[in-house]
């Protein structure tokens, strides 16, 4: 069945649902985070759902104070129909309080990547759907660079390691990273051993981390730092050494990579890196003067898990309306609309890849289709005071040279008052 007819008949089962109300048009109501080139290009997305039920969307644009506004509007009896989720944390604590509608029965999600489904879900339940994601677990290289060395791309912790090795043997640098990030200095270093915790912890301890179910100072937590120990304190890895990694802005890091001869070779980054790659090197071109391949297995038990971020939809309120616009944002013609014109990742694993601007981000929308496990930003699901406080200078404080133990010991510290 072509993808046309598809999409032919995904509208007019909406229209269907519609037409079982017995009157011309319905409202949804849903609140959401975004402003700007975001909230248009997710209204340019409702456009066709709108026109095609006669449903009208009221999107409510709250912005950053969109959690509180939530917590507050549903204390009061009067939540959206639908909102955006600012991540799956408070989407558990909504569902948990049965503030939301499960959407088993009701969406399929057949189409979408399996591990949003899981992370979606309590108690096999799923409570939301995911329209987008940002892929975090890359590592960016210049092929030409590799090539001209005979350097392969590592698969695993090992060959990384050995790599790295070569690389200054040969007299070259193996690292790009820069965290200087203005008042939010240090979570490049936080993603890191974010994706190293699900490499040597796994998903299930990854998220007792999250949710201080075990201490800092535990030894599963100790040893990811001590393997992100293994780049940020091996002599000659790093571009401009400690001090570089402190002080270098996250988005001028990668530019290393395209000096010649190279400054570094690799630079681990979200997808979201491309824009600043292009906007410093606008001759580049995509797949050819760089590439990415997955951050490397460590433990094999564990495979290779993904990290990032996404955008995540619940419901409130349970009507034909709210069913009908679920339904369409879990499919590939919403996803289509909404990714392209962002350049973020869909999660419905039909969507044409077309859509991407370039081959990267294809492969990345592909690396996520096929993943098995996949964790949100774990700084971002912990309290404030601890993801985007202790977390985040506790990483520079461990690049500068003070010791592990102190590190680990002052964030448990200030988890054990913020959660």
């Amino acid at each position: 069945m072509s993808k046309r007819v598809l999409t032919f008949l995904v509208v007019v089962s909406l229209i269907s649902v519609v037409g079982l109300l017995g009157v011309s048009q319905q409202k949804v109501t849903i609140a959401v985070v975004w402003s700007g080139a975001e909230l248009e290009a997710f209204e340019k997305a409702l456009v066709p759902f709108e026109q095609d039920t006669g449903i009208d969307v009221v999107v409510e644009s709250v912005g950053r104070d969109l959690p509180a506004v939530l917590v507050t509007r549903l204390a009061a009896g009067n939540p959206p129909d639908v909102a955006a989720m600012p991540n799956p944390g408070q989407m558990k604590e909504f569902a948990g309080q049965g503030a939301l509608i499960a959407l088993n029965g009701i969406v399929d999600l057949s189409e979408s990547s399996a591990a949003f489904v899981d992370l979606a879900s309590l108690d096999d339940q799923v409570y939301g759907l995911f329209i987008s994601a940002d892929l975090k677990s890359l590592v960016w290289y210049n092929p030409k660079a590799f090539a001209a060395k005979g350097y392969e791309v590592p698969t695993s912790w090992p060959a990384l390691i050995a790599l790295c090795n070569k690389i200054v043997a040969d007299g070259g640098t193996p690292w790009a990273l820069g965290m200087e990030s203005g008042a939010a200095s240090g979570w490049v270093g936080t993603d890191w051993v974010e994706d190293i915790m699900l490499r040597t912890a796994g998903p299930d301890v990854y998220d007792k981390w999250v949710d201080h179910e075990i201490s800092w100072t535990d030894p599963r937590v100790k040893k990811a730092f001590e393997y992100f120990g293994q780049i940020v304190n091996a002599p000659g890895y790093l571009y401009g050494g400690a001090t570089g990694a402190l002080t270098i802005f996250f988005g001028d890091s990668p530019n290393a990579l395209f000096t010649d001869p190279a400054g570094a070779y690799m630079h681990r980054q979200a997808t979201f890196i491309q824009s600043f790659i292009k906007t410093a090197n606008p001759a580049l071109v995509a797949g050819e003067d760089y590439d990415v391949f997955p951050f490397p297995a460590i433990s094999p038990i564990f495979g290779n898990p993904l990290l990032g971020a996404g955008d995540l939809i619940s419901a409130f309120n349970d009507t034909p309306e709210v069913r009908a616009l679920l339904t369409y944002l879990a499919s590939a013609k919403a996803q289509e609309i909404w990714c392209a014109a962002l350049g973020k990742l869909a999660i419905n694993t039909t969507v044409d890849p077309s859509i991407y601007p370039d081959p990267i981000t294809a492969k990345a929308a592909g690396m996520l289709a096929e993943a098995e496990t996949f964790r949100f930003d774990g700084s971002d699901l912990m309290p404030a005071a601890v993801g985007a406080g202790t977390f985040w200078t506790g990483v520079l404080d461990y690049v500068s040279g003070i010791p592990l133990e102190t590190v680990l010991e002052a964030i448990e510290a200030s988890a054990v008052d913020a959660y």
